[in-house]
């Protein structure tokens, strides 16, 4: 921590012209003696007193020595190697006076790096937190992507940093500029580069195919070497500061809205640092001409995902399962998903499309998917319903758990349940199984008598339950009466008139 001016100042007036010593300037100025030994210390001022010998001094020609050929020896181990020869200090203490005499490396100079318009871009990740959608707790990836010259900037919200969204990333930010740079520096992160050994580099081939569909170059900066993106590290803090800090959305889409409306408006009003008098918007109209073009077609970012279908007709995919018809149960398919939607292959056969969801543990299903597989097997329906239950009324689950407990019978008490939910819409009979829970009664008659009182509590009307039995149903069908016209032949001529 900083030492105010007023303390600096009150210590160094103490020990120069009143002659304190440093333990009587901390305790009157209530601050540590090792901070004012550091005051002194920055001004090069010796102290001017010392009321004994350290122990230690007389193993600081070899501290020293040794520290200057291994200037990253711990100090734990040249206590050890003091102790062998017949120090007594505490490793505390010893640590202390041993941080005095360490050598402190000399501060880099850096020079400023200058780029062509046109010529270089700056790419990498940045943590936003995380995100809830339904179940699931995601991470707020922001892909940052900055053209070195005109300083523009393209940021984009994904829900993790894999290779699909990296690349969906690029593909958006050249939309955005409407080119592509030559040179693409990124830093050493496993979506570039996949092993290194010095200036020996192995670049993630999804990459290079991705390069050599653009035309650009992909650079990785050297290792511990980040001021050589600086530009890109910058606009991250940045996008911090002024975009995100207090920032409320609704939803991913919103906060991408918000990023891009943010980007095209306060981001580009401000000054560019290769030229103040010229404002990063103006900057990127000179630099964009002299962007490279963009190919015809932009490249294919779909994820490919092999699955295993088990007994069930279900594919598991990120987190979530997306039903596929009971013919592929037992199969290896192949799963082809972008952003909005999830579609399922047997071969180059389209078996099954649904809408990704991002929740966990979710069921998306095809309604006619399920509906064959119970009309092939009339056993599913039960199971079925129960799966039903379980999304819509979550604590339905306990309330089976003590039915079967006491030896209920589960298809009827799911079937009583599920007819409960039609009538008074889930969200009701939610609150009425957690009432007939905390009452200890596990039965759809407590459901049905707390969804009565909570009905009589807001006043409502009965709800009318429209089910006509079976019989009554076929008593009520119209029958279309037959024609009289067929008995006309009986007045033909030629016809007995005693009959």
């Amino acid at each position: 921590m900083t030492m105010p001016p007023n303390i600096e100042a009150d210590i160094l007036r103490y020990y120069l012209v009143e002659k304190w010593t440093i333990g009587t300037i901390a305790w009157q100025l209530h601050v540590h003696h090792h901070s004012v030994e550091r005051v002194l210390r920055q001004r090069g001022l010796p102290r001017i007193s010392k009321l004994r010998e350290s122990i230690i001094d007389a193993y600081i020609p070899f501290i020293c020595e040794t520290l200057t050929k291994f200037p990253t020896l711990t100090a734990s181990r040249l206590h050890e190697m003091c102790r062998g020869r017949g120090l007594t200090c505490s490793p505390s203490h010893f640590r202390y006076l041993v941080s005095q005499h360490r050598p402190r490396p000399a501060s880099e100079a850096f020079l400023r790096l200058v780029t062509l318009p046109g010529e270089q871009m700056q790419i990498d990740w940045g943590h936003f937190g995380h995100i809830e959608i339904g179940r699931a707790k995601r991470a707020l990836m922001a892909f940052v992507m900055v053209l070195s010259w005109s300083r523009r900037i393209f940021l984009k919200f994904f829900l993790d940093a894999k290779m699909e969204n990296f690349l969906r990333g690029h593909v958006a930010a050249f939309e955005a500029f409407g080119g592509v740079p030559r040179v693409g520096l990124y830093d050493n992160l496993k979506s570039a580069v996949l092993e290194r050994q010095g200036d020996a580099i192995r670049f993630h081939p999804t990459i290079l195919d991705f390069a050599g569909h653009y035309l650009y170059e992909p650079r990785p900066v050297a290792v511990a070497r980040g001021n050589e993106k600086g530009r890109v590290e910058r606009s991250i803090r940045y996008i911090r500061e002024s975009f995100f800090a207090a920032r409320s959305y609704i939803d991913l889409e919103d906060l991408n809205k918000q990023a891009a409306a943010w980007c095209l408006g306060q981001a580009d009003d401000r000054l560019c640092p290769e030229d103040k008098i010229m404002t990063v918007r103006q900057a990127f109209a000179k630099e964009q001409p002299k962007l490279l073009a963009l190919p015809a077609n932009p490249y294919v970012t779909d994820e490919h995902v092999t699955v295993s279908i088990g007994k069930t007709p279900y594919a598991r995919f990120d987190l979530n399962d997306y039903s596929v018809p009971h013919t592929n149960v037992r199969k290896t398919l192949t799963i082809i998903a972008n952003p909005e939607r999830v579609r399922i292959l047997d071969g180059s056969e389209v078996v099954a499309s649904h809408q990704r969801s991002y929740d966990k543990g979710a069921q998306i299903e095809d309604p006619t998917h399920i509906k064959k597989l119970v009309e092939r097997k009339a056993q599913a329906h039960e199971q079925k319903g129960m799966s039903r239950l379980k999304q819509e009324v979550p604590a339905s689950v306990d309330l089976l758990i003590g039915a079967a407990e006491r030896g209920e019978r589960l298809g009827g008490i799911t079937s009583a349940l599920l007819r409960l939910v039609d009538r008074y819409g889930a969200t009701e009979v939610q609150a009425a199984v957690i009432t007939a829970l905390a009452r200890g009664v596990p039965h759809p008659h407590a459901v049905r008598l707390a969804l009565e009182v909570q009905r009589e509590l807001k006043d409502q009307p009965p709800p009318v339950e429209v089910c006509l039995p079976k019989h009554v149903a076929e008593r009520d069908t119209v029958i279309t009466p037959h024609k009289l016209a067929s008995y006309d032949q009986l007045t033909k001529k030629g016809g007995d008139k005693n009959d």
